[in-house]
Formats: C-alpha cells, sequence, structure tokens
C-alpha cells in the first residue's frame, strides 16, 4: 500500500525511528528530510546541500549526510550542528546510502553527482572519527549488516553485485569482500538493502519494482512487488518492526505517474530490528 504520495524525484535514506514511531526518508534531489507518524502526520526539514542519509542519535536528533559534511539535525528546530566534513574539498561528489552498524559507527558511501566511473567511496564514523574504508566506487548502496554485527554488506550498483565482508569486535571491516549476491545474469541493479531478525537481506532492485530478500547464505527467497518502478530503499518498522517501508523515484523515467516516487508499506512481510543508533 502507499504510505505517502509525495512523489520524490529521488526517494532515499529511508528509517524507522522507534522513539517517534515514525518514518524519515529523503528526497536528495530536493533537498528535503520527511518524517511521517503511523497516524499520518508530516514533518519536513529543508537542506542547503544534498543530503541523502541519516542515522538516530536520539529522540530529538539524526546524524545526517550531505554532499559536503556530516551534520547534527535537531528535530526540534531543523538546525543543523556541524561534526565533520565528508569530502568536501570535492566538488563532484555527493552523500548516497548510508546506515548506523551495530557498533555505534555510520557508514556512509558517496558517488559522483552525474554517476561518474570509480568516483565514490564508502566511510565509517565511529565515536568521533571519519575513515574511508573502499574507493574506486560509482554508486554506493546496500550498506546493512547482520543481526549480530559479524558482517557488513555493501554494493556498487553498476556491478550488479552485493558484498559481503566480516567486522572486528569494533565493527572494522577485515579482510577482502566476498560476493554475497551475484545479479547480473538477471540483469537486476541493486539499491538499498536492509536485513530483517533472522539476517535475511532485503534488495530494493532500482527499476524491477521490487525489494528481492536472500537468506544469509546469498540464496534467493522471495520478493515484495510494488507499483513504482525505481524502488530504493528499504527499512522494516512499525510498532512490532513488521513492516517493509521502500522508498522510490521518478529519476531517469521518461514519463513517470503517480506511483513512482512516492513510499510504500508492506505489512507483515517480515520482522526487523530497530535502527541502531550511533554514538558520536
Amino acid at each position: 500500500m502507499m504510505f505517502d504520495p509525495t512523489p520524490c524525484e529521488l526517494g532515499e535514506g529511508a528509517l524507522w525511528h522507534d522513539g517517534r514511531q515514525s518514518l524519515f526518508w529523503f528526497d536528495i534531489m530536493n533537498r528535503k528530510l520527511f518524517e511521517r507518524t503511523l497516524d499520518g502526520h508530516v514533518s519536513v526539514f529543508e537542506f542547503d546541500h544534498l543530503t541523502s542519509a541519516a542515522a538516530i542519535v536520539d529522540d530529538n536528533s539524526l546524524l545526517v549526510a550531505s554532499e559536503i559534511a556530516l551534520s547534527i539535525l535537531d528535530l526540534e528546530t531543523g538546525n543543523l550542528s556541524f561534526v565533520t566534513n565528508l569530502e568536501a574539498d570535492d566538488d563532484v561528489t555527493r552523500s548516497n546510502d548510508g546506515r548506523a552498524d551495530p557498533f555505534g559507527g555510520f557508514w556512509i558511501g558517496t558517488m559522483g553527482k552525474n554517476a561518474e566511473k570509480g568516483a565514490g567511496s564508502i566511510w565509517r564514523f565511529y565515536r568521533g572519527e571519519l575513515k574511508r574504508l573502499y574507493t574506486d566506487l560509482t554508486i554506493t548502496n546496500s550498506i546493512c549488516f547482520c543481526p549480530k554485527g559479524k558482517t557488513a554488506y555493501f554494493a556498487d550498483t553498476i556491478s550488479g553485485q552485493i558484498m559481503s565482508v566480516s567486522l572486528d569486535t569494533e565493527g572494522w571491516p577485515v579482510g577482502t569482500p566476498d560476493v554475497f549476491v551475484d545479479l547480473r545474469e538477471h540483469g537486476l541493479n541493486p539499491d538499498g538493502a536492509v536485513t530483517d531478525r533472522d539476517g535475511n537481506l532485503w534488495s530494493a532492485q532500482w527499476g524491477a519494482s521490487r525489494v528481492a530478500c536472500y537468506s544469509p547464505n546469498g540464496t534467493f527467497l522471495r520478493s515484495v512487488s510494488f507499483p513504482a518502478s525505481h524502488t530504493s530503499c528499504p527499512t522494516f518498522g512499525g510498532v512490532e518492526f513488521d513492516t517493509l517501508f521502500v522508498t522510490t523515484a521518478r529519476e531517469g523515467l521518461a514519463e513517470p505517474n503517480d506511483v513512482d516516487g512516492a513510499v510504500y508499506a508492506a505489512p507483515f512481510t517480515a520482522v526487523g530490528l530497530p535502527s541502531a543508533r550511533v554514538i558520536l
């Protein structure tokens, strides 16, 4: 079902805030963040820069990633407080997919504003420090973590593959990433992803009108279809965390219609976990 009809040019960064019982999501190209409660109350935050992903700090603030910085957004006032630069000296790139990890860190991917080849990186902000993890990526996506915090996932959408990498006891990647799911033979494009409480990975697949579920060993289990073509970022939420929310986009569609760019909800799909909170 349609959760919110607002036509986002590039809906992304879906985040369920259990403390507020509300869903947050971004329209990156229009520099907006939306918050909608289950009873339909909507708040809108506007930014000066392209902003794409967030993590929960507490009930009244989020850590948000923009094309130039990580900042704290005060949800009561709408004010931003600078935390650290994020590729602020690179006019080519912007932030893209991001998610808090189970250790209190925040992983954030960057990419070229025009998807310039190899312009993107994946960074991790952890206890006040921002470190680059991976480089030479084009469209960073699928950042999520297994429930016990032993594995991280990410993708470069143009590769058609979702990668996995082991994590140490502080959440830093160890060793070389492996291919978790290879979607190339199916012509699928991995966008955002999230895991459920059983460790299954749910992948929004750009252009395929679906979110697909893969077991912890990478086996395809099932998919949930949506009216919009460009499904972009999923998350689990609701009172019991058993609703799958997904953002969509109008970007790249020759003739977008009313279903494109909206946010959708699929109740009783699977059970997720509360979004991790970031430690500043």
